[in-house]
Parts: structure tokens; sequence; C-alpha cells
């Protein structure tokens, strides 16, 4: 049977369009599901508590803001577009990981004089949660964004 093209079906091709509130709503999904999975497999209840908390939120805190940034009102910057990906990627991510982890520094430090359960662990998570999730977000988003832009362009 000869192979021939189906003119109905949608070009899987070509990006999705860059829609802020849905790459909010996966970037707290996302790591909400995979890290809440791998904490209840291996029976590690603080990941599956931060999983949905300092994890995604995080994540989608990141996502919202560099998303927006990016978006500028619908104008992207001149050199965000013309400059390379990887560029582009470690531009946003390194002062998105570096405010993460002094928020998440800061956060470990201040949560345990100030919080009912001084002796908890989690406060301590936050130093390696925030810069993690901070930085895998923004360079998803990034992407994302990136990946529309040089599409609405051609």
């Amino acid at each position: 049977m000869p192979a021939t093209k189906d003119r109905t079906s949608r070009n899987r091709t070509a990006a999705r369009p860059f829609i802020l509130w849905r790459e909010v709503l996966t970037a707290y999904a996302a790591p909400a599901l995979m890290a809440g999975t791998a904490g209840a497999v291996t029976g590690q209840q603080d990941l599956v508590v931060a999983a949905s908390t300092s994890i995604a939120g995080t994540s989608a805190v990141v996502a919202y803001l560099v998303g927006t940034w990016l978006q500028r009102g619908g104008r992207p910057r001149r050199w965000t577009t013309s400059s390379p990906q990887i560029v582009l990627t470690a531009v946003l991510v390194i002062p998105a990981v570096g405010a993460a982890a002094l928020l998440g520094w800061a956060a470990a430090q201040w949560l345990p004089a100030h919080s009912p359960v001084p002796a908890a662990a989690w406060p301590e998570r936050l130093r390696i949660d925030l810069p993690v999730s901070a930085a895998l977000a923004t360079t998803i988003v990034t992407l994302r964004w990136r990946s529309t832009t040089a599409a609405s362009a051609t």
C-alpha cells in the first residue's frame, strides 16, 4: 500500500504556542508528580511532602517569573531571540539558581528559629530543592519559549 500524506492531521513538528499559564501549570505538576512518585516508591515521606511544596512550588514561581520576563508584553528583547539558545539559557539559569540558592540558604537558617518544629529536617532540604527546581524550570521554560519564537519567526 503506497504511503500517502495525511493532510488533515496536525503537523507534529510545529511547536505549541507559548502560553504562560500552561507552562506554569506544567512546571508545578511535572516535578510534583515525579518527585512525589519517587518519594512514595522509596518510602521517603519527606520527599513526598517536598514534592508538592518546595520543589513544585519553586518550579512554578520560577517558570512564571522567567516566562513573564521573556514575554515582556508580547515583544521579546532582541538579544533573547538573536543569541544562541545555550547562551540565553545560561544567562537566565545562573541568576535564577543563585537567587534560589541564596533564598534556600536564608530559609534554612531562619526557619528553624522561627518555626513551631525547630528540630525538623525539612528546612535543610531547601538548600538543594530550591536551586535544583529553579535550574530545571528556567531551562525548560527558556527552551520552550525560544522554540516558539523560532517557529513563529519562520
